[in-house]
């Protein structure tokens, strides 16, 4: 019998790496499934306490108050995510370090840098997973969430953006008015080309109002040009029709109310945001705060990495005993500067303080190039 052609070592090598990290990839996955599951847990259970003071009196019963707090779930753990994977890292790397699996890693020629290689990719692909797939889920559920409280407390939005312009919506004592514009302003206190509909308690169409300008000052709408049809028994409501070169209807409506209306970007999905950022600059309003969040969600897998790499830089040598607190606290606060000037660049962003996209995206590798230099510095010396 022939024997068996030797396996080159190049390839024996390759082999053993695709092993190495493959299996460095599930130990990381179940870390961060688990401290996944830990805060899935603790998030429900603090937000049904929250739920229960604020509606308790409105909602009966438990069950009530779970589908509320599942409901508010996926955003509360959307927002933490930064949070979940540095702390993934450390009990991922304190793990390896326990039971000297890099000790033996090193041993064995290889570089500790390579056992980053995997966590790296799974946090891009689980990052790129989370805004395209779970993003959408998020804006779903905050928008039944905040639909609901809406249902309960009695305070519904009052305005909504179309592809023809923008629909408010006002009470009074005499009934609901509608009012439909072509183009406003910033915050939405100075219509042009707007249609007032007016109707009774019953939701009897009463009149209808046109006008070429209409500006919201101290709870009344001053309208310029306008037009009033008398549609509540009119005969002929055009030989009835008066003009009025200014009018004044009163309106419970203030400007923040009407910011208010729009919603928080996190209330639509990555996938209808450019659509939506459209609709707002057709309508005149500015859609730097939604810009600067689409970008911001884009950059978010850039982000995780450099969370996933400030870790590393403090946990992925073998800790000697007294000193793996220090370097997890060192950890925790260099994750949560890295988190507030994300956030403060955010701000500075929607601001029109600084571009759209370096607010988005300099500090995710702001925060990968120092993590980077100090895992460079702390392995090669």
């Amino acid at each position: 019998m022939g024997r068996a052609a030797p396996v080159p070592a190049a390839l024996f090598a390759k082999g053993a790496r695709v092993i190495l990290h493959l299996y460095m990839a599930r130990r990381f996955l179940r870390s961060l499934l688990g401290v996944l599951a830990i805060f899935f847990v603790l998030t429900l259970l603090i937000d049904v306490v929250e739920q229960a003071r604020r509606h308790g009196d409105t909602l009966s019963g438990l069950g009530a108050l779970v589908s509320l707090s599942l409901l508010n779930l996926p955003q509360g753990l959307y927002r933490i995510l930064p949070l979940v994977f540095i702390l993934a890292t450390l009990a991922h790397f304190l793990g390896l370090a326990r039971t000297s699996e890099m000790v033996v890693v090193r041993a064995a020629g290889r570089s500790a840098v390579v056992a980053l290689v995997p966590p790296v990719l799974v946090t891009l692909v689980v990052g790129g997973l989370g805004v395209a797939m779970f993003n959408p889920l998020v804006a779903a559920t905050s928008r039944a969430y905040e639909e609901r409280i809406g249902e309960i407390t009695g305070e519904e939005s009052v305005l909504a953006l179309a592809g023809d312009g923008l629909w408010l919506r006002q009470g009074g004592p005499t009934g609901q008015t509608v009012i439909h514009a072509a183009g406003a302003n910033l915050d939405g206190t100075d219509l042009a080309d707007v249609t007032f509909l007016g109707f009774g308690p019953d939701g009897s169409l009463l009149r209808r109002i046109d006008a070429e300008t209409a500006v919201l000052s101290n709870g009344v709408w001053q309208l310029s040009a306008a037009k009033l049809w008398p549609l509540a028994g009119a005969g002929n409501p055009e030989a009835e029709a008066r003009t009025h070169p200014m009018l004044t209807l009163p309106s419970d409506l203030t400007a923040d109310e009407i910011r208010n209306s729009f919603g928080t970007p996190s209330s639509i999905s990555i996938w209808d945001l450019p659509a939506f950022i459209d609709q707002l600059r057709e309508a005149g309003f500015s859609a730097l705060r939604h810009e600067v969040f689409l970008q911001t969600e884009l950059a978010l897998p850039v982000f995780l990495v450099a969370m996933v790499l400030i870790g590393a830089a403090f946990t992925l040598r073998h800790q000697r005993s007294g000193r793996t607190g220090l370097f997890i606290l060192s950890a925790v606060l260099l994750s949560f500067s890295a988190y507030f000037l994300r956030n403060f660049a955010q701000i500075l962003g929607e601001n029109g303080e600084i571009p759209v996209l370096l607010a988005a995206w300099a500090p995710p590798f702001a925060a990968i190039g120092l993590a980077a230099g100090l895992i460079l510095h702390l392995e090669d010396g």
